[in-house]
């Protein structure tokens, strides 16, 4: 009888986890009035993978490699209070129950920055992204295979 427990209880625990990834998320608040919602389909990825000189850069930071490798992208942004607060404990809720480690984080005058990812010592198969002041909130989700090392090198050249 224990191990039924035991394994009702690990069944509920992986179905909670599941229901709260950045597709989720995104489901549960693109229509609300106030929230502004973009959502980049991996069969967009998949053209963008295809083009044979594709390359976005700003400045001296290039992204194509980070772009290429992506499987999904989900923004969510609102001012509206209700939300603000709801997707920001949905949020802390998300990272709190998976394998998020806190890559980044900086404060300024009331805004602060967070990253967070999760994957292996070569590769990022998930990252996070949730800027937050008093009034607003953003939320950034990209899954995908991005490469540690590449990735590391695009955040250090785009924080100088």
């Amino acid at each position: 009888m224990k191990k039924l427990y035991l394994i009702l209880l690990l069944l509920t625990l992986s179905v909670s986890a599941l229901a709260q990834s950045g597709q989720q998320l995104y489901k549960k608040y693109s229509d609300l009035p106030g929230m502004e919602a973009v959502y980049i389909s991996p069969a967009m990825f998949r053209i963008i993978g295809r083009l044979p000189d594709f390359e976005i850069n700003d400045g001296d930071v290039d992204l194509s490699p980070i772009i290429k490798s992506l499987k999904g992208f989900y923004m969510l942004s609102t001012d509206n209070p209700k939300h603000v607060k709801e997707l920001h404990a949905d949020v802390s809720q998300f990272i709190a129950n998976g394998n998020y480690e806190l890559l980044l984080e900086a404060k300024e005058d009331g805004e602060v920055v967070r990253i967070y990812v999760d994957g292996d010592e070569k590769t990022v198969t998930s990252l996070i992204m949730i800027e937050q002041q008093s009034d607003e909130i953003n939320f950034i989700s990209m899954d995908g295979n991005m490469d540690r090392d590449q990735l590391g090198d695009i955040l250090a050249r785009a924080s100088k």
